[in-house]
């Protein structure tokens, strides 16, 4: 086959649980299939390349995805024009990324055009609330628009039965459009790793936007020191729009000595020996369409302490005292549980290893297959 796929940021050049998934899929699926991403020009040279088997184009270019901390209009218009060069691309089948949805028009048009069938994979469902909630009355078309491009699919992935249900309680999709696949791991390279030499209590690894409620972690440390361990160590791992904010905190807080905030790691291997040589991995996010990072740390051996949040998919990952714990969105319980998860983390190794293995890709890889060969 001919795969395309349709997604404004990719792998390694953007951080990120859909990023690593594509990445993982497309370069899985080039073994034996044509792939083809059409992204914006992350990369210097020529606007097509090739990287693992997998052809790269650079259809527009690079835009910043956040402004002020929010996801940019603009680029997403751009991109979306952008998308209409499609009409001139050859594919079997094409798969597009729901975000930012003004590129799915032009998709399906290429798709009705050439007689192909158009895929949408869903990560997250906002619905009309937290889109008035992040927008303000300028929401509502935001959520307009997210239930319009939702019933422009032949098709829809959604990555977790979480992403599922709201597809079908906020945005009235037909039950039968959708086929859940969850994500994967690369759950064998992942154990090839060693733990690096500098270790941690704690560890971060993700973006740095504001719903990842990495200022509730740096608050929760603050209260481990004063009240448990003042030789606390965390490690933050990741760049975002919060980077600045999250630096003057530590700094306010007095925890210089204890966090770490390391920025933008570029090699997986690297990000995975340092979640190896920590004791727990900690995401407070409240919106999580799967939670990809929850996985790569339980397959390095250490338990997931996150959220009990409605819009936090990762939370059913967890299976208490087994592989991690999930607590309230509260710096206060948030330390509580983190102390807890330390003090359990080693009797815990095998039985999150243990978890993370049902999720290796290639448990997975053929239902992608079979979805694009119907």
């Amino acid at each position: 086959m001919k795969i395309a796929y349709v997604f404004d940021a990719i792998y390694p050049y953007n951080l990120g649980g859909k990023e690593k998934r594509l990445f993982d899929i497309s370069k899985n699926l080039s073994e034996k299939n044509e792939v083809h991403i059409y992204s914006m020009n992350w990369w210097k040279g020529k606007k097509i390349k090739k990287e693992n088997n997998v052809s790269l184009h650079g259809i527009c270019k690079y835009y910043p995805l956040y402004i002020k901390g929010r996801r940019s209009i603009k680029q997403g218009i751009m991109f979306g024009l952008s998308c209409f060069k499609l009409l001139n691309e050859d594919f079997d089948v094409l798969d597009a990324d729901h975000m930012v949805y003004f590129h799915l028009f032009p998709a399906k048009l290429a798709c009705l055009l050439k007689g192909k069938k158009f895929i949408i994979t869903w990560n997250e469902v906002w619905g009309k609330d937290y889109w008035i909630n992040y927008m303000g009355r300028k929401g509502i078309f935001g959520a307009i628009i997210e239930k319009l491009t939702s019933k422009l699919p032949d098709k829809i992935i959604s990555v977790s039965e979480h992403t599922t249900k709201n597809l079908i309680e906020k945005l009235k999709v037909n039950p039968e459009k959708i086929i859940t696949i969850p994500n994967g791991i690369e759950f064998n390279k992942i154990q090839k790793v060693n733990p690096a030499k500098e270790s941690s209590d704690i560890i971060f690894a993700g973006r740095l936007l504001s719903h990842k409620n990495v200022d509730l972690l740096i608050k929760a440390v603050k209260i481990i020191k004063e009240n448990s361990n003042k030789n606390i160590k965390c490690a933050i791992l990741g760049e975002g729009p919060e980077l600045e904010d999250l630096q003057q905190l530590t700094k306010k807080l007095k925890l210089e000595k204890n966090i770490k905030i390391l920025g933008f790691i570029k090699k997986s291997d690297d990000v995975y020996s340092l979640i190896k040589s920590s004791k727990v991995f900690v995401l407070p996010s409240e919106r999580e369409g799967f939670g990809i990072a929850a996985l790569e740390a339980n397959a390095c051996g250490i338990p997931v302490v996150t959220v009990n949040h409605k819009d936090n998919a990762s939370k059913d990952l967890i299976k208490k005292g087994k592989n991690g714990f999930v607590c309230k969105l509260d710096e206060k319980a948030l330390a509580e549980t983190i102390i807890k998860a330390i003090k359990t983390s080693s009797s815990m190794k095998e039985a999150c290893i243990k978890e993370a293995k049902k999720y290796d890709w290639s448990k997975i890889m053929s239902k992608f297959e079979e979805v694009y060969r119907e």
